[in-house]
């Protein structure tokens, strides 16, 4: 716990004194920003959209069981094989005995966050297989070894200029090509890996329980080609992403395009319900779908922080933090970060080990104000710190100190009694995580209690 926790502020101090790397990411942010009222324009109401959407959302957790069996008997009965993998484990596991009986080398991925969650391309290069990032942003981080920046824009601290000098030392292209050249690069060597590869790997962004279908929406169409082109097709989603109607994605769909990136509706939206039947001239052979607990059932079982499970993983959140606009994504060291991250890590990781994240805000509540499936984030980062006392993760030098502070608090004379000078020395030099990264406080020689007491007497 220690060890992650100090690592965490060690990171996050260093990136917010790093103005370069604040120059970039509050450039992509901004420009982020002034689009997305181009894309609310397109609803007439958009917080009783919104309101819609987290109504449809509250359904479909609270009936988790029902869409889940109801999804796998409609999938199943046109060709696709149904995998219930309890923890990440489990996941890889299969997906290793897939490529095993496929005779797998070569993988291709369309963009997935759950697969970073179960570190995928880990998993198969330890096995041999190789496993190539196929939506550019995600190219571009496997390029540099880096695990994705943010939900949606995996490589959004990156200039144009550090990708081009990415490109020329990796793959040896010119230096300074610009983004419409270093795309066609990209193009061109990820095409040639669409056809050899065995397997293709997506994940969804929805489960649609009624249909039967997974839902994938994108920009680049390398959803399409990961899912299409091989004779293998796995997908990998977590139970949350189920919503109980194909009739949701018109609304769900927009509310993505709309806070993701600003747009009215994505490029690609493809809803993909089993591997090509008899009448059929294209897609997978084989379907595969592995419906991924890996702690998700942690956050059920808790009534208040099941909320979290209504996420569609937008990404508005994190471009609405200060804390996550001022250390930026890597700091927080977990495959979801900014506030989203901070409230879902804890259940899904440990809470010891990750129960500072729920720390690392302000409480501005500007997460909340932002959320399209109105969850309370930031009134679920108080939970959560109020779930890691309960749960014994509190030091004993904490517990003490709060229980010296409301002893105090709760007694007038106790307040009353010693002089400033005397608070401020316990607060600036006993207590101190407030002196560390602020100003000293001042207390006042006399509380208001006094004060009013005297003006009373006179």
């Amino acid at each position: 716990m220690k060890d992650t926790a100090a690592s965490f502020i060690a990171k996050s101090t260093i990136k917010a004194a790093d103005l370069e790397h604040r120059r970039k990411i509050n450039f992509n942010i901004n420009k982020y920003n002034a689009v997305v009222p181009l894309g609310k324009s397109q609803f007439s109401d958009v917080m009783l959209a919104r309101e819609k959407a987290k109504n449809k959302k509250w359904d479909a957790i609270e009936h988790l069981d029902r869409y889940l069996e109801e999804f796998e008997k409609k999938i199943t009965a046109r060709g696709a094989k149904v995998i219930w993998a309890e923890n990440a484990q489990e996941a890889l596991d299969e997906i290793g005995k897939i490529c095993k009986e496929k005779n797998c080398k070569t993988l291709v991925k369309s963009k997935s966050m759950v697969t970073e969650e179960i570190h995928l391309n880990s998993y198969l290069e330890s096995i041999g297989v190789e496993s190539v990032e196929t939506d550019l942003g995600e190219y571009i981080q496997q390029l540099d070894g880096e695990a994705p920046y943010h939900i949606v824009t995996p490589a959004m601290h990156k200039s144009k200029e550090d990708v081009a000098r990415l490109f020329a030392e990796k793959l040896g292209t010119p230096s300074g090509l610009s983004p419409e050249e270093l795309t066609l690069v990209a193009r061109k060597i990820l095409r040639d890996k669409y056809v050899q590869a065995e397997v293709g790997v997506t994940g969804a962004n929805f489960i649609v329980a009624d249909v039967g279908g997974i839902a994938v929406t994108e920009n680049e169409g390398n959803a399409r080609l990961s899912c299409a082109w091989p004779k293998t097709h796995i997908v990998v989603v977590g139970i949350e992403k189920v919503i109980p109607s194909i009739q949701d994605l018109s609304l769900f769909w927009p509310l993505l395009a709309t806070y993701g990136t600003g747009q009215k509706i994505t490029v690609y939206n493809t809803i993909v319900s089993g591997p090509k039947q008899a009448n059929e001239a294209d897609g997978p052979e084989e379907m595969y779908v592995i419906l991924l607990d890996n702690g998700r059932t942690n956050l059920l079982a808790n009534p208040t922080a099941r909320e979290a499970l209504y996420c569609i993983r937008c990404g508005a959140c994190l471009n609405a933090c200060p804390v996550y606009k001022n250390i930026g994504g890597h700091a927080y060291e977990t495959t979801y970060s900014g506030p989203i991250g901070s409230v879902i890590t804890p259940y899904m990781s440990g809470i010891d080990e990750y129960k500072h994240l729920s720390y690392a805000s302000s409480l501005c509540g500007n997460c909340t104000e932002v959320c399209p499936v109105r969850i309370n984030l930031h009134e679920l980062l108080l939970d959560n710190r109020h779930e890691a006392v309960l749960q014994g993760s509190s030091t004993l030098a904490e517990r003490i100190a709060w229980k010296v502070w409301k002893t105090a608090s709760l007694n007038r004379a106790m307040m009353n009694m010693g002089s400033g000078k005397m608070k401020n020395w316990v607060v600036n030099k006993v207590f101190k995580g407030w002196t560390a990264h602020r100003s000293d406080l001042d207390f006042s020689q006399k509380t208001f209690n006094e004060l009013w007491k005297e003006r009373d007497a006179n």
